[in-house]
């Protein structure tokens, strides 16, 4: 199940307040997220294929399970985890 539309219409980077935009991340991001998660996780796999993406704070928040993680902690330099379309 997708994250809900209307939950991403209202989402806003915790760091800036600014919008944020839905990104695919590269295939390295996305194993290396599945596995940091994994033990959170302790009865299913972590899904990861997306993110939210801030260009102001060039930062991406990773959606695991369809649950956007938005900490600013956890959040990821844009730099090398989007994928490229």
């Amino acid at each position: 199940m997708p994250v809900d539309p209307e939950l991403l219409a209202i989402l806003v980077c915790p760091k800036t307040k600014g919008p944020l935009e839905l990104v695919d991340l590269n295939d390295a991001t996305r194993l290396a997220l599945i596995e940091k998660y994994r033990e959170k996780f302790r009865d299913e796999e972590p899904v990861v294929t997306q993110g939210l993406y801030s260009k102001m704070a060039d930062l991406v928040y990773p959606i695991v399970s369809d649950i956007p993680v938005m900490l600013i902690d956890e959040a990821l330099p844009a730099a090398g985890v989007r994928r490229e379309t």
